[in-house]
């Protein structure tokens, strides 16, 4: 069937829809661990620094474990990529519930594990195994769908988890998330691996290592990566944060939860809209925008009284941008390298994103136990949105012309 078409054939479609299941799941339950706080903090004595390190160790290992669940999806499958994933996320949910749960065990139940679990069924990895059945001229609005799919998980889970939560309590609420875990191993199944990739994409055999060495020896594949880390500090900083923030303003806490579902539902918006813009504008001035714009809706937020209306328009402004970097981050790499190690080399650019996200989640959380308040962070969060709105500038958004460097490895 001709490239030219939006879906190339039915595994796509297939494919594409396991990929969106896979990350409402997956990102939907991770959206929510911040309103578990409160409840932590009383049942389990648990501190904001010790809840933000276990966030951020959560964080750094989805990013750190996310190269090799690259491998084994650009080796293997997807399919075995996810599946794994989705066991170390269950057992992460079950021993959170039913083991040891203080102390370092709570940092390996809710950091490690759910960390290693995030690592294959988060982002990434759907991601890149969607964009190996798509063309370039459609690959970013198919990321983008799936990115989008991921944001409704967003605006659901954090509505139906306050209430479990106040009725249920924390405890049925992980029963409730490891039986939607377990639909997830069972989706998992329908992702598959396209049996050839796009010509574009595979004029050139290269080893695993071989692509690594390119990709750090350009130097818009490094810019990309540093930009990276700036979305990862500020999702986190205010996935994990912002319950408290709200309560130290002197707002209600179902405003933090509202805060949460808006980001979800104005992502949806964002992540389609940029999905589309990619394949029209310059992706790399897109990118620039958004994280330019994330420092301006920063700074209505904090700078502005507070007050309920102010805060919903922060989770509406911030939400159109939560995701929104994905589709022309994940475009710059298939675009500039194939999709052939797309799992891999988009990997190590969502580990500095992660490590973005451990600092965003720990420091976030330091400095509200060190100075009463979360000002520092957000200070920070602009000053890395203007660094990131131009490191993007100097990127090339140029296929690499292998010929030559095929023929002096020869």
């Amino acid at each position: 069937m001709s490239s030219e078409n939006f879906i190339p054939n039915k595994t796509a479609l297939v494919t594409l829809i396991a990929a969106c299941l896979v990350v409402i799941i997956s990102l939907g339950i991770r959206q929510t661990f911040g309103l578990f706080f409160f409840d932590f903090e009383v049942d389990l004595g648990c501190t904001q620094t010790e809840f933000g390190f276990a966030m951020g160790i959560q964080l750094f290992f989805w990013g750190l474990i996310g190269p090799i669940f690259g491998i084994i999806t650009d080796k293997f499958s997807g399919r075995v990529a996810v599946f794994i994933g989705f066991l170390f996320y269950l057992a992460g949910i079950y021993f959170l519930n039913y083991g040891p749960n203080t102390g370092f065990w709570f940092t390996f139940d809710l950091g490690v594990l759910i960390g290693i679990g995030l690592a294959a069924t988060a982002i990434s990895i759907p991601v890149s195994i969607v964009a190996k059945h798509f063309p370039l001229n459609s690959r970013t609005i198919a990321t983008g769908i799936v990115t989008a799919a991921g944001s409704f998980g967003y605006f659901v889970s954090p509505m139906y988890t306050r209430f479990t939560l106040l009725e249920f309590g924390w405890n049925v609420t992980l029963v409730i998330f490891g039986c939607m875990i377990l639909a997830g191993l069972v989706i998992s199944l329908f992702l598959t691996t396209p049996m050839t990739e796009f010509k574009q994409d595979d004029q050139y055999q290269q080893t695993a290592t071989q692509a690594i060495k390119e990709a750090f020896s350009n130097k818009s594949y490094n810019y990309l990566t540093l930009g990276f880390f700036v979305c990862g500090w500020h999702i986190a900083l205010v996935a994990t944060h912002i319950p408290m923030h709200i309560r130290d303003k002197g707002l209600e806490d179902w405003t933090a939860t509202a805060i949460l579902a808006l980001i979800g539902l104005f992502n949806v918006f964002g992540t389609l809209s940029s999905g589309y813009l990619s394949t029209k504008v310059s992706k790399k001035k897109l990118l620039s925008a958004i994280y330019l714009l994330r420092g301006v809706s920063i700074m209505y937020f904090i700078f502005m009284p507070s007050s309920v209306i102010n805060a919903l328009i922060f989770g509406a402004t911030f939400g159109f941008l939560w995701l929104s970097t994905v589709p022309p981050t994940n475009g710059i790499v298939g675009h500039i390298f194939g999709t052939k190690y797309m799992g891999l080399l988009y990997g190590f650019v969502f580990l500095s994103h992660q490590v973005g996200s451990f600092l965003g989640a720990y420091l976030g959380g330091l400095f509200h136990d060190l100075y009463g308040s979360l000002d520092y962070a957000w200070y920070i969060s602009i000053a890395l949105s203007l660094f990131a709105g131009l490191i993007h500038l100097p990127i090339k958004e140029k296929a690499i012309d292998r010929q030559q460097l095929a023929t002096s490895e020869i």
